[in-house]
């Protein structure tokens, strides 16, 4: 099966000691395109080093959890943004769970990447969580996402309600799904790798986080996407092998740069 990895934190610490190995490891398990997204400035610059070192995809941004150094580092990731290697912006958006940032910080810092996307025309990565059984993060993502002309733009890892996940296709937005799919509390998910339309499905690790069933619990690796692949396949009634080709064109299209 042909496997792609949309989000994929390689320049991680955690794969300090052995990520060439990682790397090999994923090659091996069939993954093609691997995009690392940075989580602050110094992830972002480290994202391209990595892309530029492996033969991956970066993505520049800060993230939800360090909003509050949005107005400090802003236009350094803008700056990287535009270098061709990195083929989206982000990951950015909201996590109103853990809000290590004050919600006004997430806002203006969201709303940042996202008129940065559509001047770029690079599809902003989007991070969005709420506490359990809440949804006013998706609600304000959404929000923002309208307000903001709607740029292009990658639901990852996606969490939330199913009308929360039918409003953001209906804004043409592409939905990536990861192993958080297994986990008691995101049975909705299910719902929505059904209803997505075929061009606009993605898969992840978000590594080395969010590890699915058989991967190690302590380091998820890009490798174990082919879990979340099959569970994919296995909800929409597909052939692995055939949602595998589309998985490939369909990352190619949204990170057009491939195809140029």
């Amino acid at each position: 099966m042909r496997l792609i990895d949309s989000h994929a934190h390689v320049q991680a610490e955690a794969f300090d000691a052995d990520r060439d190995q990682v790397i090999c490891a994923a090659r091996g398990a069939g993954v093609e395109r691997m995009l690392v997204p940075g989580w602050d400035l110094s992830s972002s610059r480290a994202a391209l080093v990595a892309a530029a070192q492996f033969g991956l995809d970066a993505g520049a941004g800060i993230h939800p959890h360090v909003a509050r150094e949005s107005d400090r580092d802003f236009d350094s990731i803008a700056d990287l943004a535009r270098d061709p290697l990195v083929v989206a912006v982000g990951e950015t958006g909201l996590d109103y769970d853990r809000g290590f940032s004050p919600r006004d910080d997430q806002l203006r810092n969201l709303r940042r990447h996202l008129r940065l996307a559509r001047e770029l025309a690079k599809p902003a990565i989007l991070h969005c969580r709420s506490k359990p059984g809440e949804r006013d993060a998706q609600d304000d993502l959404l929000r923002a996402i309208d307000e903001e002309g709607q740029p292009p733009a990658l639901l990852h890892s996606f969490s939330g309600p199913v009308d929360y996940g039918e409003r953001a296709l209906e804004f043409g937005l592409a939905i990536s799904f990861s192993g958080l799919a297994f986990r008691k509390g995101e049975e909705a998910t299910a719902a929505v790798a059904r209803l997505t339309p075929a061009d606009r499905l993605l898969v992840e690790t978000d590594c080395p986080y969010l590890s699915p069933p058989g991967a190690p619990r302590r380091r998820n690796a890009p490798e174990w996407v082919s879990v979340t692949a099959e569970w994919l396949a296995e909800q929409r009634g597909e052939k692995p092998d055939r949602l595998g080709e589309q998985l490939i064109a369909n990352y190619d299209r949204l990170f057009s740069h491939l195809s140029s």
